[in-house]
């Protein structure tokens, strides 16, 4: 069994002279690395949608490195932070205990150069639970040892260390103490200018000014420390953007105190390489709120050496990063492959107006890896090796039905992989019947459930889009399912009516078009579903959804009852990804049962008019295949009688065999190939206007589909042959 994180494609990031070894300082061995970049870092986003194993990679990182470098991860998706803020959410929020927590694990930490102290951020969160409900200074001085108490007793008090030699803490505790049970006014004034006066008053002069330095700075403060934590608190128990400013402010007093702990009497001896704060699911509200948070203070000149690597699903980062307006009138951000080698060096743009320069300017996007068709192989075979081997044929079908579905997508390699092992295919079988493969995942016991089903929870399901409202929760698979046969805006609208019908909140087609490009889902000129691979899952389950089809015929039905109307209102207008309504409308008739008249029409249409015959024919053709026994091949090679002149039988094959190289679920190879060629050659020598100018078309078609290319482009089926 190989290395999974070589298998993945992580090799080139997580080796000795990888990536992140030289981001970091220091090799998973603990050799030293040149660092890149610094000491104006950017922050490293790690781009791909679900099932890109970004997680995965987060993971690697932390494990290979977190135990020579402090290396702490966050899952920012995850409620457990919400949940602890909310017993007390005028002195807590999500993204206080997510500092908290990466603060204690900074503050257990016994690599090179020993565990963190965090005074700065101490006395932040000391000021701030002054809001909690009761107001009483007994109440602020149990929320204050939260902070300690929330950590075993062997983890290094948050507030203790270099200059500060525990005077910070001794004394917000000597002062809690002091006032606990004594009468007083509102907090507001009273035990929070109590708690300001004893802290500046007890602290060594290092550590006064240290304090004063940074506090002052707060935005307002006018370089007076004390107003500054004031304003901080004030601002923390107003909510909203205000409360944002006091968080952002928390993470910039965290990353300094690791700052002082590497340039400090003894760090800049003991410590080594450079921290890291790993944020997975930063496309979350919170993780989006402190990815926004280092990138404005990096902007506006504040430096520090903590590595900052989060998750985008977006493939530009994130709307967030472009200041409202379209990525493609911002310079984009700079951009690397793992298959490229290392990056250029990274240096920010110079900008006349700096602190109004977006955000990208800040962000190295590192685009995942799909798997390439050798690793695709490998993880194939592992999961066969353990299972009764089948034939050569069926092992050759099954990795590339793994190939086609997945796309490359990890995530989905690694379940189909795995349901596959055991599985027998036919050559002529569809590669979308190894879907309904049984998988048995960790901690489900003996139950087995059908590949798609556990794809589709894991990338749709527990995946949903960030910005989805709630009330579209239940509904979302649903949708999707009946948009799988969709290919534009249009077309998306009318079975989005449809199925949202009697609905008081309903989506358009618009939006849930921004929705999947905020999932990570790539886009695609003639499918509405643009991911090849989600697309024959989604297609696969409405085909299941009611008994013989029946979901799947309604929506075609109903897409070639409106088309039939357009065209018979507009005659050859635009049909969106199509040439023209009527195409549009044979496609889905084509699929729904219509095939005798889309050949009726293909024979009427062709003399005349060779070259835009053929454009029309591929966008008809370019459709799934419905459930049951497939007579296709058949049909096209002329070993199913069908009746009519010689025009119309030779149209009947040829259309069939265009329509299994253009679903691109099944082989094509010389087979398929043999009989475009020579379908379209017997076309070429019949008796009608432009007959000749097929014989051009026979070489090209039958080249493409001896490769397996498709004969019609576009942005899902390129897919399929690019895996970088």
């Amino acid at each position: 069994m190989g290395d999974p994180c070589e298998d993945l494609g992580f090799d080139s990031l997580l080796g000795e002279e990888g990536f992140f070894a030289r981001l970091l300082g220091r090799s998973p061995s603990g050799a030293g690395r040149e660092p890149l970049y610094g000491p104006d870092l950017p922050v490293v986003l790690l781009t791909g949608g679900p099932g890109m194993g970004k997680g995965r990679l987060l993971r690697a990182v932390r494990d290979r490195f977190a135990a020579k470098v402090p290396v702490i991860q966050l899952d920012c998706g995850s409620s457990v932070y919400a949940d602890r803020a909310d017993p007390e959410p005028g002195a807590r929020s999500a993204v206080t205990e997510a500092l908290v927590e990466a603060a204690e694990r900074l503050a257990a930490w016994q690599g090179p150069g020993g565990s963190f102290a965090f005074p700065r951020l101490y006395a932040g969160l000391a000021m701030i639970a002054t809001g909690v409900a009761e107001g009483s200074a007994q109440s602020v001085a149990t929320e204050v040892e939260r902070y300690e108490e929330l950590s075993p007793r062997n983890r290094r008090p948050l507030a203790t260390g270099d200059f500060w030699r525990g005077a910070l803490r001794a004394a917000v505790h000597n002062l809690l103490t002091t006032l606990a049970g004594q009468a007083l006014g509102p907090y507001t004034a009273s035990v929070s200018t109590a708690l300001l006066d004893a802290i500046f008053a007890d602290l060594p002069p290092r550590g006064r000014t240290e304090l004063a330095r940074i506090y002052g700075a707060y935005p307002g403060a006018g370089g007076q420390p004390q107003h500054g934590m004031r304003d901080l608190a004030t601002d923390f128990q107003a909510g909203g953007e205000d409360r944002e400013l006091a968080e952002s402010f928390l993470f910039r007093a965290l990353r300094e105190d690791l700052e002082a702990s590497y340039t400090g009497a003894s760090g800049w001896l003991l410590r080594v390489g450079r921290p890291a704060l790993l944020l997975d699911r930063a496309e979350t509200p919170l993780g989006e709120q402190l990815l926004r948070a280092v990138l404005r203070d990096r902007r506006d000149g504040q430096r520090d050496r903590v590595v900052v690597v989060g998750t985008a699903r977006r493939a530009d980062g994130g709307a967030f990063l472009y200041g409202g307006l379209p990525p493609g009138e911002v310079p984009p951000p700079a951009r690397f492959r793992p298959a490229d080698g290392f990056p250029a060096e990274w240096t920010r743009r110079a900008a006349p107006e700096a602190d109004r320069a977006p955000l990208a300017d800040g962000v190295l996007l590192l685009r995942m890896p799909l798997l390439t068709g050798d690793r695709i192989r490998r993880e194939t075979e592992r999961g066969q090796r353990r299972a009764q081997p089948g034939s050569g044929t069926s092992r050759r079908r099954v990795d590339a039905a793994v190939a086609r579905l997945s796309g490359g997508r990890p995530h989905m390699v690694i379940r189909l992989a795995a349901a596959s092992a055991a599985f027998r295919m036919a050559a002529g079988a569809n590669d979308r019947d190894i879907l309904d493969a049984p998988l048995r995942l960790p901690g489900d016991g003996d139950g087995e459930r059908p590949v798609a089903d556990v794809l589709l929870e894991e990338l749709v399901l527990e995946q949903l889009p960030v910005r989805l409202k709630a009330e579209y929760h239940d509904q979302w698979l649903d949708l999707l399912t009946h948009l799988s046969v969709a290919h534009d805006a249009e077309c998306a609208d009318v079975l989005l009516r449809h199925h949202q019908s009697g609905r008081v909140h309903r989506l358009t087609a618009h939006h849930v078009s921004e929705l999947l490009t905020d999932t990570g889902w790539p886009r695609c000129e003639r499918h509405f579903i643009g991911d090849f691979g989600l697309r024959q899952l989604l297609v696969h389950r409405l085909y299941g959804l009611r008994p013989d089809g029946a979901a799947w015929y309604a929506d075609h039905h109903l897409l070639r009852d409106h088309y039939t109307r357009r065209a018979a209102r507009e005659g050859a207008a635009d049909g969106g990804a199509f040439r023209s309504v009527v195409a549009h409308r044979m496609n889905h008739h084509l699929v729904s049962g219509g095939v005798d008249d889309v050949v009726r029409h293909l024979a009427d249409t062709l003399p005349g008019r060779p070259r835009e015959w053929c454009a029309e024919l591929l966008e008809i053709a370019q459709a799934p295949y419905p459930g049951g026994a497939d007579t296709r091949r058949e049909r096209a090679e002329g070993l199913v009688a069908v009746d009519g002149p010689a025009l119309r039988r030779t149209v009947d094959q040829l259309l069939h065999a265009v329509w299994l190289c253009e679903e691109r679920t099944r082989p094509t190879g010389q087979q398929t190939a043999g009989t475009l060629a020579k379908l379209l050659d017997l076309l070429s020598i019949m008796e009608f206007d432009g007959a000749g100018e097929l014989g051009r078309t026979a070489t090209d078609w039958s080249g493409l589909a001896e490769n397996e290319q498709p004969l019609l482009r576009c942005a899902c089926t390129d897919q399929l042959g690019r895996r970088r």
